[in-house]
């Protein structure tokens, strides 16, 4: 069974800064394509950042600068340094894979249930 399980989401000052992890299983983690997307209210999901299975990283235009993503294959984890917050970073925050759960099968998208992040002006 595939799980994505974010933590690190919370309450934070505009300025301030939050990790956030994602914890993932029943994947190849090592070749997967990791990512975060969020979500505010009444807006839809949208990309915040990627990472392939080289390292090569993508970020959405509105964090670049201030938020980080990284990989741990050891241990099947991603995460998301975000720096500089802001009132409008204020949303669910999703973890994203495009994995396999064994070689030779097909990718497939999976999404966790999300963490909430939420900065104060």
């Amino acid at each position: 069974q595939v799980q994505l399980v974010e933590s690190g989401g919370g309450l934070v000052q505009a300025g301030g800064s939050l990790r956030l992890s994602c914890v993932a299983s029943g994947i190849r983690f090592v070749s997967a394509t990791m990512g975060w997307y969020r979500q505010s209210p009444g807006k839809q999901r949208e990309l915040v950042a990627t990472i392939i299975r080289d390292g090569g990283t993508n970020y959405a235009d509105a964090v670049k600068g201030r938020f980080t993503i990284s990989r741990d294959n050891v241990k099947n984890t991603q995460y998301l340094q975000m720096n500089s917050l802001e009132p409008g970073d204020t949303a669910v925050y999703y973890c994203y894979a495009n994995a396999q759960v064994e070689w030779a099968r097909p990718f497939t998208e999976y999404w966790g249930q999300g963490t909430r992040v939420t900065v104060s002006s």
